[in-house]
């Protein structure tokens, strides 16, 4: 099995599954229900197998493929999966099912095709697949931007209030930073002997100046995508406009791609300069950490808090990346793997709160625990998730970030923390206006609020719940696969653990 061309075959199975269901008849949109979930389910059975193919110990790059594209450009389609793109690859295959059960009816209550709404989420899940299973750097770039076009439209045609205005500025963000990285890619194009192939491009020796150059184009595409503090104002209105299921996408998954890209991209091609950047980088991702946990507090707006939440987060991965310590940058990479989980469970939740009220306000709601137990209990759950507490899976991620930080950049690790407790603010603070105090008199006259989950529901919220738990308690299955990755990546940019230290030998004999 492992001559199979998982990586190609992974790509462009959602995308023939998306042509198949978009031809699918407008009045049979069960029909295209059915079809688009039973090919995700297709595509997570062959990530399982690939997941099972994996040889822990082997090559830092396996699976690769390459096959000729435009060969006067050096462009190849050249496909190869390590640890960290491994562990996404399952990330995505394992949600884009849970998110179409989830959004079984989101497409008809915005009286547009059924189809081709489904038929998004599996173009979505095609060029996700690509842009993490990409080995060109050209492929990479390609994959980077038609990712845009399949979430614009969900945004745009199935979203919820200001859904335009959200679509466009989401498009703009990342139009704009995907132009920097034009730049970068062609500059590097141009330094490394009119080649895209990474492994090539990861031995060319570059200039000081050239390439710190090339490193800012990346990382400002990188920070626009992941969002990073201060590019960051397009996430909450997209959050917030987007249907539940693509904004558990869009948070899950594709703003990993900003995250994964400093990781495969920018430290790899350019250790030096990333070195020199790093203060920068820690600085915005610790700015990022509280003031996106302040602004989360003060929301009304459940969709739109979450994503807040998420913008911290992403300044936890961020901090990971940049100490260059191995536990901080496994942290980062699991935390990568485990805000997938309990974002993606937060945001489901939360869109089915806000389908049964009609309303994603908070003010809106109160006591609604009394009404949906089971659901809220679900959302309390998924929130204390959110908020890293122990037996949770990122928990460990968390806690990997701060001591591997804390060993190289005291204040960096400690300032960070202080989001720790933020989190439990706006978090149980959510929780408490949603639903538990005082029941909302209105709660009752809503016909949705008298139904709690149903069958299909609890099929959605079981797997995630589930790998919260287990990877809270038992992360080896993912760090066994990430740990390779990583320490390639540390030796990549001429960075080694710094040694324990015993403390004085009066301090050591205390």
């Amino acid at each position: 099995m492992s001559d199979f061309p998982f990586l190609s075959v992974l790509t462009v199975a959602p995308l023939v599954g998306a042509l198949v269901v978009a031809v699918l008849p407008r009045r049979r949109p069960e029909l295209a229900k059915q079809v688009a979930l039973g090919w995700s389910l297709l595509v997570l059975a062959l990530s399982v197998v690939m997941w099972v193919t994996w040889q822990t110990g082997g090559d830092r790059f396996q699976f690769r493929e390459s096959y000729p594209w435009i060969p006067n450009w050096g462009v190849n389609f050249t496909f190869a999966a390590d640890g960290i793109a491994l562990v996404m690859l399952m990330l995505i295959a394992l949600l884009v099912p849970l998110v179409i059960l989830a959004s079984w009816h989101d497409a008809e209550s915005s009286k547009r095709s059924v189809p081709v709404y489904f038929a998004l989420l599996l173009v979505l899940e095609c060029t996700m697949i690509g842009v993490f299973a990409a080995a060109d750097v050209f492929l990479f770039y390609v994959f980077f931007e038609i990712m845009l076009v399949p979430m614009y439209f969900l945004i745009g045609s199935y979203g919820g209030h200001q859904r335009q205005y959200a679509a466009v500025k989401f498009f703009l963000y990342s139009l704009v930073g995907g132009l920097f990285m034009l730049a970068a890619v062609i500059g590097l194009w141009v330094v490394g002997g009119k080649t895209f192939d990474w492994a090539a491009l990861s031995e060319v020796d570059i200039s000081t100046g050239a390439e710190r150059w090339l490193f800012l184009g990346f990382f400002i595409a990188f920070a626009i995508k992941a969002p990073f503090f201060p590019f960051h104002t397009w996430l909450p209105d997209a959050g917030g406009a987007a249907p539940a299921g693509a904004a558990a996408l869009l948070v899950g998954v594709l703003d990993k791609v900003g995250t994964f890209g400093l990781l495969r991209y920018c430290l790899p091609l350019f250790p030096d300069a990333a070195k020199w950047f790093a203060p920068w980088a820690l600085a915005l991702g610790v700015i990022g950490i509280i003031y996106a946990a302040l602004l989360a507090i003060g929301q009304n707006d459940l969709k739109r808090l979450v994503s807040y939440t998420s913008i911290a987060h992403f300044g936890f991965i961020g901090v990971g990346i940049f100490a260059f310590t191995s536990q901080a940058a496994t942290g980062a990479v699991l935390y990568m793997v485990n805000h997938g989980l309990a974002t993606g469970l937060l945001f489901l939740v939360v869109g089915m709160l806000v389908a049964r009220r009609g309303s994603a306000l908070i003010s809106d709601f109160g006591g609604a625990g009394k009404l949906v137990p089971l659901l809220a209990g679900v959302l309390f759950f998924a929130g204390l998730a959110s908020l890293a507490l122990p037996g949770t899976a990122p928990f460990i991620s968390e806690f990997l970030v701060l001591i591997g930080t804390f060993s190289v950049n005291k204040p960096v690790a400690v300032i960070a923390t202080l989001g720790v407790i933020l989190a439990a603010a706006y978090v149980l603070w959510m929780v408490q206006r949603t639903t538990q105090g005082t029941l909302n008199p209105a709660l009752t006259e809503v016909e949705g609020m008298k139904r709690d989950l149903n069958l299909r529901e609890k099929v959605v919220v079981a797997p995630l719940v589930a790998l919260i738990l287990l990877l809270g308690f038992y992360p080896k299955p993912v760090t066994d696969v990430i740990n390779p990755a990583v320490q390639a990546t540390m030796q990549d940019i001429g960075k080694t653990d710094p040694a324990p230290s015993a403390g004085t030998p009066q301090e050591a004999s205390r």
